[in-house]
C-alpha cells in the first residue's frame, strides 16, 4: 500500500514540477504560492498546535497557509507539504491520517528536490541537497537515504512524467553542473 501512495505522491510532484515550470533550483515559492491565489501568513495568533509547523485552511473562500516562525529552510518544506495536502485532495482536518501525512512528505521532497535534477548534478550527499535546494538538513537526509537506493537500482528517468522534468530542468543542470 504504501509504495501506491508513494507513486501517487511523486507522479503528482512532477506533475505539479511540470504545470508551474519550474525549472531551477531552490523552487521559488512566493512564485507558486501567488500563482495558486495561496497567501502564507506567521503564526501571529496561536493557530497552530502545539505539534504542527503548518496548517492549509480555506477562509472565505480564499486559501491560506498558517506556518511557524522557523528557520527558512524548515519554513520552505513546511509550506510546500501543505501544498502537497491542497494538490493531492487532502480534506481541511484537524486529524489527518498518517497516509495523508506521508504523501504529503513524498510531494513536498519530490517538488523541493527532484530526484532526476539530483542526479543530473551527481549530487550524493545531504549537506549538497540541502544546499541546492534550501532545505533543512533533517529533510535533505531522508532524501538522500531515496537518492542512494535509486544510485543503487539506477532508477531515473524510467517515467515519461519524470522525463519531461529532467527535461525542464537541463538548462538550469548545465549552467549549473561544474560551479
Amino acid at each position: 500500500m504504501h509504495y501506491e501512495i508513494y507513486k501517487n505522491a511523486r507522479d503528482a510532484s512532477w506533475r505539479f514540477l511540470i504545470q508551474h515550470q519550474i525549472c531551477s533550483l531552490p523552487v521559488d515559492l512566493r512564485r507558486i504560492t501567488s500563482n495558486m491565489g495561496i497567501v502564507v501568513k506567521k503564526d501571529d495568533i496561536g493557530t497552530l498546535g502545539m505539534n504542527e509547523r503548518g496548517k492549509a485552511v480555506n477562509a472565505d473562500g480564499k486559501l491560506r497557509i498558517i506556518v511557524r516562525d522557523i528557520p527558512i529552510p524548515q519554513k520552505r518544506y513546511t509550506i510546500m507539504h501543505e501544498i502537497g495536502h491542497i494538490v493531492l485532495g487532502h480534506t481541511e482536518s484537524d486529524d489527518r491520517s498518517d497516509v495523508d501525512e506521508y504523501a504529503a512528505e513524498r510531494f513536498a521532497i519530490g517538488v523541493l528536490a527532484p530526484a532526476c535534477v539530483l542526479w543530473g548534478f551527481g549530487i550524493q550527499t545531504a549537506e549538497e541537497i540541502a544546499d541546492l535546494c534550501n532545505i533543512s538538513i533533517t529533510s535533505a537526509k531522508i532524501r538522500e537515504r531515496r537518492m542512494v537506493e535509486l544510485y543503487a537500482r539506477n532508477k531515473f528517468l524510467t517515467s515519461p512524467l519524470e522525463r519531461r522534468v529532467f527535461e525542464q530542468f537541463s538548462d538550469f543542470i548545465n549552467r549549473n553542473k561544474h560551479k
